[in-house]
Parts: C-alpha cells; sequence; structure tokens
C-alpha cells in the first residue's frame, strides 16, 4: 500500500461519511468563532485600558468556571445525548457573542468601567461553556467516526481545531482593525448561527446506559480515580498543564504587539496565528508520517523545544523573527497534542471519555487561562520580557522532572 493510500487518501475518505462531515464542519466554526472573538476581545481590552492586568482578568474569568463546572460537565456528557448538548453549549455561545456584540457597540450607553463588567460576566459564561464543550465533543467523536478510523479522525479533528484557531485570530483582527469590536461580534453571531445548523444535522447521540448505579460523587470520582491512577495519562497532562502554564507567552502578545515589537492589530492577529500555523503545517506531514517509535521521547522534546522558542521569542526585537519562533513553537506543540489526544481516545472507555475529557479540560484550561493570570501578574512586577524567559525556564525543568518520574511516558510507543 503506498503512502498517499495510507495517509491522505484513507483521510479524505472518512470526510464521505455525513455526520462526520458535519462534526468537522461544526468543529472547525465554533473554535473560530470563539478564537477570532476572543483574540479580538483581549486586544481590544488592552487598547482600551492599556493595563496588562485586564489580560490576566479575561484568563481569571475563564479559569474559574472551568473549575466550577469542568468535571459535573464530565457526568452530564456521559450521562446525556451527546448531539444534544453539543447543540445547547452553541445555542449559549450565540447568546454570549450577541452580548458582546451590545456592549461593544456604539448602543452600549455605559460607562467602561461597566462595560468591563459586563464583558468579564460574558467572558465567565464563554467559560462555562468550554467547560461543557471540552467533554462533549471528545466523547462524540467516537460515535461519528466509522469503526476502524479513530486515527485518521483524531487527526481530522485536530486540523479543525487548528484551522480555526489560525484563521480566527486573522480574520478577527483584521475586522478589529478596520470595523471594530463590534463588527467582530457581527461575523461571530453569523458564524455560530452556522454552527447551530450542523449540530442538528447530526443525529441523536444518546448515552451508553449503566446496568450499575451511582450517585453524581461516584460518577465523578470514577473519571478522577481513573486519570490519576493511569501514569501515562497522567503524566501527558501534567506536562501540559506545567508546561503551558508557565511557557506560555501569548498571553502578552498584545503587550508584545503594541509596547515592544510596535505593530498593528493586524500585525497582532499574524503574530498569533503563527502557532496554529506551525501547527497545521505539522499535523499535515503526520498524516503522511504518523508518530508511532519513539512518541515519549519525541513528546518530551517537543514540549522542552516549546519552551525554548518562548524564551526566544521574549529577546526578539524583530517582528519576523518573532513569528518564525512562534511558528516554529507551533510545529512543537502540535507533537505535544496529537499525541495527549491519541492517548486520551485510545485507552479511555467509551463511558468514561466526558469525565476524562473534562478532566483533560480542567488541565488544558489551568495551563492556559492559569498561564495568563500568571504571565500578566509576572510582567506586572518582572516586566514582560524577563516573565517570559523565567517561565521558558521553568518548562525546561518540568520537561526533566516527567521524564524522570514517569517511565511509561518516556518509553511510549503509538502503533
Amino acid at each position: 500500500m503506498t503512502i498517499q493510500q495510507n495517509g491522505f487518501g484513507a483521510a479524505l475518505a472518512l470526510l464521505r461519511n455525513k455526520e462526520f462531515s458535519m462534526y468537522m464542519i461544526l468543529r472547525f466554526i465554533v473554535i473560530f468563532s470563539l478564537y477570532a472573538q476572543a483574540t479580538a476581545l483581549s486586544y481590544h481590552i488592552y487598547t482600551v485600558t492599556h493595563n496588562v492586568l485586564n489580560i490576566g482578568y479575561i484568563g481569571l474569568a475563564e479559569i474559574i468556571p472551568a473549575f466550577l463546572f469542568s468535571l459535573n460537565a464530565g457526568h452530564i456528557a456521559d450521562k446525556t445525548d451527546k448531539q444534544k448538548m453539543y447543540l445547547a453549549v452553541v445555542v449559549g455561545y450565540l447568546f454570549v457573542a450577541i452580548g458582546i456584540g451590545y456592549l461593544s457597540s456604539s448602543f452600549n450607553p455605559a460607562s467602561l468601567n461597566v462595560t468591563l463588567i459586563g464583558l468579564y460576566s460574558l467572558i465567565f459564561l464563554n467559560g462555562a461553556g468550554r467547560a461543557f464543550l471540552a467533554p462533549v465533543s471528545f466523547s462524540i467523536l467516537s460515535l461519528v467516526t466509522p469503526n476502524g478510523k479513530d486515527a485518521q479522525a483524531i487527526t481530522w479533528s485536530t486540523t479543525a481545531w487548528y484551522l480555526g484557531s489560525i484563521l480566527g485570530p486573522l480574520v478577527g483582527s483584521a475586522i478589529l482593525a478596520y470595523s471594530g469590536m463590534h463588527m467582530v461580534s457581527v461575523m461571530t453571531i453569523a458564524c455560530l448561527i452556522i454552527a447551530v445548523i450542523s449540530a442538528m444535522n447530526i443525529s441523536s447521540k444518546p448515552a451508553i446506559i449503566s446496568t450499575v448505579k451511582e450517585s453524581v460523587m461516584e460518577s465523578l470520582t470514577k473519571g478522577l480515580n481513573f486519570v490519576f491512577s493511569n501514569q501515562l495519562i497522567l503524566a501527558c497532562l501534567s506536562l501540559d498543564l506545567f508546561a503551558v502554564l508557565f511557557g506560555g507567552a501569548e498571553a502578552l502578545l498584545p503587550v508584545f504587539s503594541k509596547d515592544i515589537l510596535h505593530i498593528s492589530a493586524v500585525g497582532f492577529g499574524w503574530l498569533r496565528s503563527a502557532h496554529g500555523l506551525g501547527s497545521i503545517l505539522l499535523t499535515g506531514i503526520l498524516t503522511v508520517l504518523p508518530l508511532h517509535k519513539y512518541a515519549g521521547k519525541k513528546l518530551l522534546w517537543s514540549v522542552a523545544i516549546f519552551g525554548a522558542c518562548m524564551i526566544l521569542f521574549a529577546l526578539s526585537t524583530n517582528v519576523y523573527l518573532s513569528f518564525i519562533i512562534l511558528f516554529i513553537g507551533g510545529m512543537a506543540d502540535c507533537v505535544s497534542v496529537v499525541i495527549r489526544q491519541s492517548v486520551l481516545q485510545k485507552n479511555t472507555p467509551q463511558e468514561l471519555k466526558g469525565r476524562v475529557a473534562s478532566v483533560n479540560m480542567l488541565f488544558i484550561s489551568s495551563s492556559n487561562e492559569l498561564g495568563t493570570v500568571e504571565s500578566s501578574i509576572a510582567a506586572k512586577y518582572l516586566g514582560t520580557i524577563p516573565s517570559v524567559i523565567v517561565g521558558g525556564i521553568i518548562t525546561f525543568i518540568v520537561v526533566i522532572i516527567t521524564a524522570w518520574k514517569a517511565p511509561k511516558l518516556r518509553k511510549l510507543e503509538m502503533n
């Protein structure tokens, strides 16, 4: 069999499945619209306040609902119809986008402080939506995928995520630069209406009925126990948590763009998309040359490279060099995402996928949103550049400790 047949041919054949193609459209549009809105909103808030701590408040507004709702969201995803839950989440996003559109428009008579409180409240609701989106998206994937196509499905799902995370910031920042934040919301609303229609075109995916009766607390505990008793899964999640928590410089991109690199909102959008562009390029390569041998070692090296890229980015004063560094960092991060998703999909029973995905989302949100809070506080008191350099050094330390403490991850092979 040729590489084409093994890689692109098999992957393209999967898109002929109607439900899987609807899932792909839904996943891409939701990620695209959320990234466009979030990118424009962070830049908009920093522009009107010029206070780096306000970027941290965005992360704080998202992480609180993640901690509050994540575990219960996983329980609900495992016990309810996945299609209906996905639809409800997207409808919720739609109403939040309408609210952000109103607050950022000329129709809003409120003062800046009141408007900021309103925006942070809506960001909180978006964070709650993410708590439910992660487990339902993860658990429904195998249900819309034909038998034997799991590897290709994971690659396509990752590709849709990366495409959305690339195009969203580009389009959102361009609209912000030329038309304002309210028009970004108009575009987001239009996209989410399409997402609602896509979700309605996926058939009902009812929960697996268990013969064992258990309380809600027992159900939640089962997901946590599964993750914390599995060294491989726990190591993957922990590596992502601490590496991105301390090594993520992207939360400070509005500061780097305006105060260090001195570029416009459009330039900021390109920088914000550099990570995703690098990731999508490597995703295409991995479609043909999948990660099989030495997957664990490749994961550890990729996170180390990611940390090095953050240090180099902090030291760069050239926008083109900064873009290339973030691009390479995105390629390294792609390895981490693909391996982590493969480990989770292949090692988690279907009846536990929602709860395990919630724990995964809790780790990811902790790393991304807490990383935003940590970065903004560190930048406030250490300075923007020193805070990113220190974070990159800590990332190296995390990789060394993980390699030492998790031999199963170090020896991981993916067949």
